[in-house]
């Protein structure tokens, strides 16, 4: 059950408490399906297809579309032929995930393991009996309960991780020795939020700094989550504390740092596939993911989404670079 607003980014329609509960939730608005990859029933790409043909499903943002091509090349370079599928919210692509329409696609474990806990348990589940936690491991679990009765099987996560943040300006963190939010909390120093208006009642907000911090908020300056406009205030002193994600790739470049969530206030949204067991839950096809999972960190996550919505490159042709590097491909 982590804050929400970026659920703006990833889940559309999440109904009622689930999106109150669900954060960095996979959306879009929308119900269409859009092939953004040649592979799987057309001939595929690279080296795959003996194998047989899987579908990647993405949702519709850059970090979904960049992990799925992450997924989708080294399934071709194990031997399948793959195709990337773009499905506009986790509404739609969880079903089909269910009914081996779609066969993999990025997840992130706490959003998930909610986003089923309301499924299963009704919707007011995910605030009043959470699945999620900090704990990446405990969270996985739980998400691997409420997934395998649904067909589902839940790989192997990762270091990768892309939650809610809090960043400051570096002066400002030079000036008070603040490294984490633990700091931020001793320090007693008053500080406005830079984040959406909802973040005022959140728990993984505002309250939560309170609670959890004994950070003293005076306010929230209703300017977005991780916008420019809301960076810019904090750069400018105007605000103290934004609230963005961990794979924002601007912070640097508004003289920003982050805060270590030193306490675990945010619920763990780790990166790890998930797939259709019957049909992609074979051994060969986890270790294929898995090698991408081994070796992604936050901070490659972050610069693969700068390259893509700063540089205007192509998913596929970032993802390519990025297992060429990691030398993730045997072509």
């Amino acid at each position: 059950m982590i804050f929400v607003t970026r659920a703006l980014r990833r889940t559309g329609a999440v109904t009622g408490a689930a999106v109150l509960a669900v954060s960095l939730a996979a959306c879009g608005g929308g119900d269409s399906l859009e092939k953004s990859r040649p592979g799987a029933g057309d001939g595929g790409s690279g080296s795959g297809g003996g194998k047989g043909t899987l579908v990647v499903g993405a949702a519709a943002f850059t970090e979904s579309k960049i992990l799925a091509e992450l997924y989708a090349q080294v399934l071709d370079d194990a031997g399948y032929s793959a195709s990337v599928t773009t499905v506009n919210n986790r509404e739609l692509y969880e079903p089909s995930l269910e009914k081996g329409e779609i066969d993999v696609v990025p997840e992130y474990a706490a959003t998930l393991a909610e986003f089923l806990n309301a499924k299963v348990n009704g919707p007011k589940a995910p605030e009043e009996k959470p699945v999620a936690s900090g704990d990446p491991a405990a969270t996985t679990e739980a998400l691997r309960k409420l997934a395998e009765p649904r067909g589902l099987k839940v790989l192997a996560f990762g270091t990768a991780v892309d939650q809610n943040a809090f960043a400051v300006s570096r002066e400002f963190a030079e000036k008070n020795k603040l490294s984490t939010l633990s700091d931020l909390g001793a320090a007693k120093l008053k500080v406005k939020i830079a984040a959406g208006d909802e973040c005022e009642v959140r728990p993984f907000c505002a309250p939560g700094l309170k609670t959890t911090y004994g950070i003293d908020v005076t306010g929230v300056d209703p300017k977005g989550v991780g916008t420019p406009q809301a960076k810019q205030a904090v750069k400018d002193g105007i605000d103290q504390l934004v609230l963005t994600t961990t794979t924002d790739a601007t912070v640097e470049s508004f003289g920003l740092v982050f805060l270590q969530d030193d306490k675990k206030l945010q619920n763990a949204d780790n990166v790890l596939p998930v797939v259709n067991a019957r049909d992609a839950g074979s051994p060969e096809i986890a270790a294929a993911l898995d090698k991408i999972t081994k070796v992604l960190t936050t901070a490659d996550l972050a610069e693969l989404n700068r390259k893509v919505d700063a540089e205007r490159a192509k998913p596929e042709d970032v993802a390519q670079a990025y297992l060429e590097s990691k030398g993730l491909l045997k072509k």
